[in-house]
């Protein structure tokens, strides 16, 4: 039986806020290790036999450091499908189950979210596997993890009866939403009932069966948006209109609670979604004190914290359960019991119009990167970062000029009707209104400092005329 691994890629990881923001969200983060949460996923399963190359769904801002994640750990996907619009789970799953069955009809998909930690991979490979019997006679499986104290923050599943012939495999009795406190006790203590994992095993046309069964607006919306996809470079994107006409929904809504052939596969597999920073204190290792750090930072004292330095040093100094995250334009101090409470901050900088929640000042873009360094009344500069053969858009502005310096490396300038080779320490005027462009024709990262200058700076002032990667 083939199996092809979905590994949904969405969301904003709004509650790992100052980190994660929606322009780089956690799952492209290292948070656990020197790989980001996507290629930990992905290299999961890498390994397994009969497992195809990954299906990655993400959203279009997101699609070039997706690719080039997988690429970082030499991974071909099968594919890159594009959302024009997050639709949660069960749209976004239909599409891949639509796109791999019309490959291998007798496909069986291995759902997989971006960004959990799972620290017992040989567990997570054995679950997978003791679930494809039932999947193989028509059920839809998913992983139920073995609780470790009553958390409020998960759904719980109910398991029901022993699948005859499929050791490890039982029916789903119901579906609980996150309980209070004292029951989610009472689920632990009896045994019965399980963490819902959002990891699911089934067949891509049984999916599709059942979905149309239960959400038949949702599954038509989301076959007109595949049957209508276009190829955009290396990416498959999913018809735009249709794709935001579908109903969004998850899969546990959507069909798992509906279906009569739901089953649970119960793994003890080291298993956490990640969704707060306390949640990340507690799958990492921790010192004698109970601390865990990363980054240039100093303890006299302190016990049971988190603290991340991405840029500066930062020092604690007798404080006991703190989360401190230090970025290069943000700070966030919270209590560990009171991290949840992340997600009205960030709600609250999106209400007043700023621009902390959406990116961090060093931008990402498909050619390399730029990082504002000052910004003043009608000025800005910039350091800028373009990657070997790295080609900028032609493009123009209406508002303002630049000025840019080479520090390092070899850049190619158009800069209306002339093309000029530049090294370290030589510079060109890009006057106002005329047509440019930056390349980087060596084998080695171009920087160069950027100033501009005019009446107007923001990022919205770009007319482009024509772009290698097809950005609109």
């Amino acid at each position: 039986m083939t199996i092809y691994p979905v590994i949904l890629s969405g969301g904003a990881g709004t509650r790992l806020w100052p980190l994660s923001r929606a322009v780089l969200p956690k799952q492209l983060l290292p948070l656990v290790s020197d790989r980001s949460m996507l290629q930990e996923t992905v290299l999961r399963v890498a390994d397994m036999p009969g497992m195809m190359a990954p299906l990655v769904v993400c959203g279009n801002d997101h699609r070039f450091m997706v690719a080039e994640q997988l690429r970082e750990i030499g991974q071909q996907p099968l594919g890159i499908l594009l959302e024009s619009v997050g639709r949660n789970t069960a749209p976004a799953v239909a599409a891949a189950a639509h796109f791999v069955a019309a490959l291998d009809p007798e496909a069986v998909l291995l759902v997989l979210p971006a960004d959990h930690v799972i620290q017992d991979k040989a567990a997570f490979q054995a679950a997978v596997l003791r679930a494809l019997p039932p999947v193989g006679q028509g059920a839809l499986a998913t992983f139920g993890i073995v609780p470790t104290a009553p958390e409020t923050g998960y759904g719980y599943i109910r398991c029901g009866d022993a699948i005859a012939g499929a050791a490890g495999c039982f029916q789903v009795a119901r579906f609980v939403e996150k309980p209070e406190l004292a029951r989610a006790a009472e689920f632990v203590a009896s045994g019965d009932y399980f963490w819902n994992s959002g990891m699911f095993l089934l067949g891509a046309q049984t999916y599709l069966n059942e979905l149309r069964q239960f959400q038949p607006a949702m599954a038509d919306a989301v076959e007109a948006a595949v049957r209508q996809a276009y190829r955009d470079l290396d990416f498959c994107r999913l018809d735009e209109r249709h794709f935001a006409a579908s109903p969004a929904d998850s899969i546990d809504y959507a069909v798992m609670e509906h279906t009569r052939h739901a089953v649970v596969v119960p793994a003890d597999i080291g298993w956490s979604d990640v969704g707060s920073w306390s949640a990340l204190h507690d799958v990492l290792p921790a010192d004698d004190n109970g601390n865990v750090s990363r980054g240039d930072v100093y303890f006299d004292g302190v016990s049971n914290s988190l603290v991340r330095a991405e840029s500066a040093m930062v020092a604690l100094v007798g404080v006991s359960d703190l989360v401190v995250v230090q970025t290069a334009d943000a700070v966030l101090v919270a209590h560990r019991d009171q991290v949840q409470r992340v997600k009205q901050l960030v709600d609250h900088l999106k209400a007043g119009g700023r621009t902390e929640h959406m990116h961090h000042p060093k931008v990402y873009r498909p050619w390399g990167s730029y990082e504002g360094i000052d910004l003043g009344e009608r000025y800005q500069v910039k350091r800028i970062t373009v990657n070997p053969g790295g080609k900028l858009s032609l493009q123009m502005h209406h508002h303002r000029a630049e000025h840019w310096v080479v520090v390092r490396g070899t850049a190619r300038v158009t800069c209306g009707d002339k093309v000029t080779l530049l090294t370290e320490n030589e510079s060109v005027y890009i006057p106002i209104g005329v047509n440019h462009r930056l390349e980087n024709p060596g084998k080695l990262p171009l920087h160069l400092i950027e100033v501009q200058s005019g009446s107007y700076l923001g990022e919205d002032d770009i007319v482009r005329f024509e772009d290698v990667y097809q950005r609109s």
